[in-house]
């Protein structure tokens, strides 16, 4: 009897000396956690998080709502050398990008082709409106991933878009999968995209943020400027039964064409242009100053491509 009453007293005491030091325990916690929860919570922070996510420029809700510019739907310019918003309108707002999306097919071919790659055509490369622009890719058709890369940057042809798209993940289903989940690894979490080209469909859209993000990555790759930056392009690629195919191509960028004129101290590194009647005309571009600082500049549904151009040079004036 005495050894149960023992063992009785015993299992009470551990008790409950077990709640004190749980007590004892979530009191150091919360004390310990008033010192240095600013570190745990910036080491959990990974190196991939912020490279991608967190040295990019951020702009406020109520900035974004701006309207300042009435001939574009969204107008963004940020100072990429110093992650500083200058201009913001409408943002966050939908819009459908139209041929600005190549840019993202751009970056996706860049991080996963060798631009010296001979691409096979699988198919004939066709389009419902037979007015959207393309290089005409047939069977059989053999072309470097840098000449596809020319004709889609340049010139914006539809068919080297869906060329690349299938190359890179074997289909078109699997290449915007691949998009979308780029898209979101980068913050752009207010994008979807439904093919590798623009081409309008309800379901394919995107923000001027979240462009500037996708924009501000690509343009870690020099060879996306090599080609962007040039006034026009010759490509030679060989037919199915051998025969030497050439095909030359202007810039669709009207600032490097020579029918707009960049503000003083301004330069041209790149970019892209998009249109389609539901987009509008839009324009994202890459620029610097005279002291070297490097600007992405973005502007989505110009009501017309002079209102385009008449606006992106307003804002690229604020650069000096």
């Amino acid at each position: 009897m005495k050894k149960i009453i023992c063992m009785i007293m015993s299992i009470m005491m551990v008790a409950m000396s077990g709640c004190q030091s749980s007590s004892a325990a979530s009191l150091d916690y919360e004390q310990h956690y008033k010192t240095t929860g600013t570190a745990m919570k910036e080491s959990a922070l990974s190196d991939r998080w912020e490279s991608k996510g967190s040295k990019v420029a951020v702009v406020s809700k109520k900035k974004a709502e701006n309207e300042d510019y009435p001939d574009a739907k969204e107008v963004l310019l940020v100072n990429n050398t110093k992650n500083k918003v200058l201009v913001s309108q409408k943002v966050f707002d939908q819009a459908y990008p139209a041929s600005t999306t190549k840019i993202m097919t751009a970056f996706l071919t860049l991080e996963n082709l060798d631009l010296n790659k001979v691409v096979t055509i699988k198919h004939d490369i066709t389009f419902p409106d037979g007015a959207a622009v393309a290089v005409h890719l047939k069977k059989g058709d053999k072309i470097t991933v840098e000449a596809l890369l020319n004709a889609l940057i340049i010139m914006s042809a539809n068919d080297a878009a869906v060329a690349l798209g299938e190359e890179v993940s074997g289909d078109l289903t699997s290449f915007v999968k691949l998009m979308n989940k780029r898209a979101k690894e980068l913050g752009a979490t207010n994008t979807h995209f439904a093919n590798p080209n623009g081409l309008h469909l309800a379901n394919h859209y995107s923000t001027a943020y979240d462009l500037y993000l996708i924009f501000k990555e690509v343009a870690k790759h020099n060879e996306f400027f090599n080609i962007a930056g040039r006034s026009s392009s010759r490509i030679e690629y060989t037919g199915s039964k051998g025969q030497l195919k050439v095909y030359d191509m202007a810039s669709t960028n009207q600032y490097i064409a020579g029918t707009y004129t960049l503000p003083s101290n301004v330069y041209m590194i790149g970019g892209k242009t998009g249109t389609t009647t539901q987009a509008g005309s839009c324009l994202i571009l890459l620029t610097k100053n005279k002291d070297g600082e490097e600007f992405i500049s973005v502007v989505l549904k110009g009501a017309t491509k002079s209102a385009l151009y008449h606006t992106m040079t307003d804002i690229l004036s604020k650069e000096n």
